[in-house]
């Protein structure tokens, strides 16, 4: 297949790296779902999805750099793209934790939609020092891991 082929499709190799991102998403979801045991603590289970999408990430550094570097630039069809994945992991988180707040692990007025903006925002966050090198693989699954657990202790049932 020729490269105008190709560009007949996509515009950019930056689009197609965010095509790959989005199968690496719904893989990570899919993984997740195969080792989800839904009556598990919450908190585990949100650990656990944000092992199942690290694993994947760190498999392919340079998506998840183009990803965050795109939102910077919010009017490119691609960041367009890439905010529309955060949003299905929002979604996606938001499902962890209503099933939490149906077992009554969250306080009962904790906004679901918030919290899992907030779980996003924070694992996002963590990635950009990552992304640049800063921190290793290890450091930023337990960056990631003390987020959860201190959100997490916010907003759970026990400190209602």
């Amino acid at each position: 297949m020729g490269a105008s082929s190709i560009y007949r499709h996509v515009q950019s190799k930056e689009e197609l790296l965010i095509d790959e991102l989005s199968e690496m998403q719904e893989e990570a979801w899919t993984r997740f779902r195969g080792l989800d045991d839904r009556n598990r603590p919450t908190a585990d289970r949100l650990r656990e999805f944000f092992d199942v999408q690290h694993d994947l990430l760190v498999a392919n550094r340079d998506l998840t750099t183009i990803a965050l570097r795109a939102t910077t630039k919010t009017e490119a069809r691609v960041a367009k793209r890439v905010l529309q994945l955060y949003d299905r992991t929002i979604g996606l988180l938001m499902e962890i934790l209503q099933r939490g707040r149906m077992k009554r692990d969250l306080g009962k007025d904790v906004d679901v939609l918030e919290t899992a903006r907030v779980l996003f925002h924070v694992t996002n966050g963590a990635r950009i020092p990552w992304a640049n090198g800063m921190v290793t693989d290890d450091a930023l699954r337990d960056s990631i891991h003390q987020a959860v657990d201190l959100l997490f202790r916010g907003v759970s049932a026990d400190s209602a």
